[in-house]
């Protein structure tokens, strides 16, 4: 069983045409049930924990697990900090935490990620690090919330803490015979990196300094997801791959 969150759209939609083949079934996962063809359609909001225990119990249900690939998310435009928290990270927490008990040997896991967890790293200090390490703590939103109200800001902290989630959960379901790994996107060309691409000037500066020069077409992102599930990286972990066309390098070395 292949699970794809966030499979309704962009990346998370592309993702499902190319995982097609690597399990007897796919279920794709929205906030609405999808409708796409040879597919099962579940609707789940991932920053409910309750939807993802039921979530986790119907695919549970329909057979093994092979590959959970978690492209649900929001971007900066689209809510406050505190929601984009709730959504980008709690909600990674949450199901990698839940599909924990549905590991298996050869299961993998690919979270999204993003460059803009590479952008902020150098601002990032010891104490927010702490507290983006423990998304389950009861008043983590709280907390976060009244630290970080930019929404930008939020968002890059809210990968750089999945992109340290997927470290963890990788440490725990190593010794299951399953792998988490994440990929970090740069300029994509999806309905919603586009609209970020209007709304926020800076985006325009950093397409022009990306060494290739254009925007990354999704499936390009689905062909790294694809390589991380597949056995083909069955000794790989653990890690975060940039799919950015060189732009982390054309704006400097910001590590």
């Amino acid at each position: 069983m292949t699970v794809i969150t966030g499979a309704a759209s962009g990346m998370g939609r592309e993702c499902v045409e190319t995982l097609r083949g690597l399990a007897d079934a796919i279920v794709v996962v929205d906030l609405e049930a999808p409708a796409i063809d040879g597919t099962i359609g579940l609707a789940c909001d991932i920053a409910d924990p309750a939807a993802v225990a039921a979530l986790v119990d119907e695919v549970r249900r329909l057979g093994p697990l092979r590959a959970l690939v978690h492209a649900a998310g929001i971007s900066p435009s689209m809510a406050d900090a505190r929601r984009v928290f709730e959504v980008d990270l709690v909600g990674t927490h949450y199901l990698l935490e839940g599909f924990e008990v549905l590991v298996q040997p050869g299961a993998a896991a690919v979270c999204f990620s993003s460059s803009a967890a590479y952008q902020i790293a150098p601002f990032v200090d010891p104490d927010q690090d702490a507290l983006i390490d423990d998304p389950g703590a009861a008043e983590f939103l709280d907390r976060i919330a009244s630290v970080i109200t930019d929404s930008g800001h939020a968002y890059a902290l809210a990968k750089r803490g999945v992109i340290r989630a997927v470290g963890r959960a990788a440490v725990r379901w190593g010794p299951l015979g399953g792998r988490v790994n994440s990929v970090a996107p740069g300029l994509i060309d999806t309905p919603m990196g586009r609209m970020e691409l209007d709304v926020q000037p800076m985006m325009g500066q950093m397409l022009e300094r990306t060494p290739l020069g254009r925007l990354g077409d999704p499936k390009e992102v689905a062909a790294a997801v694809h390589y991380l599930v597949s056995d083909e990286a069955s000794f790989i972990s653990g890690i975060d791959l940039l799919v950015d066309g060189g732009m982390m390098q054309g704006l400097g070395d910001l590590s």
